[in-house]
């Protein structure tokens, strides 16, 4: 199973749980193969150009699928064409967290400082393109902010920074940043879902604060590559949902935020095209494109 970012991240954590589960349905392990770069494309498409005989997974983020093909002016693989769609495997909350050295407790008082200095706070992301990327563009577009982009390969690192104060803010998965906001080492200032979170239960969404539209859960899914015959999809469809159905990996996914979210290819198929539909939109509106 290809994850596209480094071990580690958000992403990594999940797709570990998920191969666990589908070793005992598939009565074989499934090995784990991190490859970052490009906010997760060049892993998604070693994936899908690997041989089709079902012995390669993709485990692709949001981004990969509903944001790429509209803000890189190139992407190397056809969403339509060359992905094969098992299931959605996981939804995950975001949370816009900020350095202490920034003296700001809310997010009121994060745009008004950011309107006073304009162009003095920088967030990370996980690459440029990524919904980490995207939800601080929808964020600055939305409350009229001047905010400096850093781009990462990957949550991991663009953390890493973050924690060490080489950039004041970012908007990330819960995951990755819930042993840091526990330990005081970040403030969470808004979670950018439509409702809190069960791990972050005194942290207001972005709604409650007036912002809406600045909403930008994560989610992550199983691919292959469009050529894989029928049968073998249909038997990695069932072990991926078996696993995601067991207690085990619900719970797993739970305690770090995740919400195990198994369906048919064509659940997948159009929650697919609804997130392509809300963030070809943002990267017209922002103007993003990426060579």
């Amino acid at each position: 199973m290809i994850v596209p970012f480094p071990p580690g991240g958000p992403a990594d954590i999940f797709a570990r749980g998920l191969a666990q589960g589908m070793h005992e349905p598939l009565g074989q392990p499934v090995v784990i193969e991190n490859i970052g770069g490009v906010g997760g494309v060049l892993g998604v498409d070693r994936a899908l150009k690997s041989a089709p005989d079902g012995y390669t997974l993709g485990f692709n983020s949001g981004s990969t699928l509903s944001i790429a093909p509209y803000s890189l002016s190139k992407l190397p693989y056809d969403v339509k064409k060359d992905v094969g769609l098992i299931t959605l495997v996981v939804r995950v909350p975001e949370v816009l967290a900020v350095h202490p050295s920034l003296p700001v407790t809310s997010l009121p008082e994060l745009i008004a400082y950011a309107k006073a200095n304009p162009g003095k706070v920088n967030f990370g992301s996980a690459g440029g393109g990524s919904i980490t990327h995207l939800a601080g563009e929808l964020l600055k577009a939305e409350a009229k902010i001047d905010l400096v982009h850093v781009p990462y390969k990957g949550a991991a690192p663009a953390v890493s920074d973050l924690l060490g104060g080489q950039v004041q803010m970012g908007i990330f998965d819960v995951p990755v940043l819930l042993g840091h906001l526990r330990a005081g080492k970040l403030k969470a200032l808004a979670v950018t879902s439509a409702k809190r979170t069960q791990s972050l239960p005194d942290v207001p969404t972005t709604a409650e604060m007036s912002y809406p539209s600045v909403t930008s859960d994560n989610w992550y899914g199983l691919v292959v590559p469009a050529a894989t015959p029928a049968d073998l999809q249909k038997r990695i469809h069932a072990a991926a949902v078996t696993a995601l159905r067991s207690p085990a990996v619900i719970e797993q996914f739970a305690r770090v935020s995740g919400v195990a979210s198994p369906g048919t290819p064509q659940d997948y198929a159009a929650f697919l095209a609804a997130e392509q539909a809300k963030w070809s939109q943002v990267v017209s509106t922002i103007g993003f494109k990426e060579n």
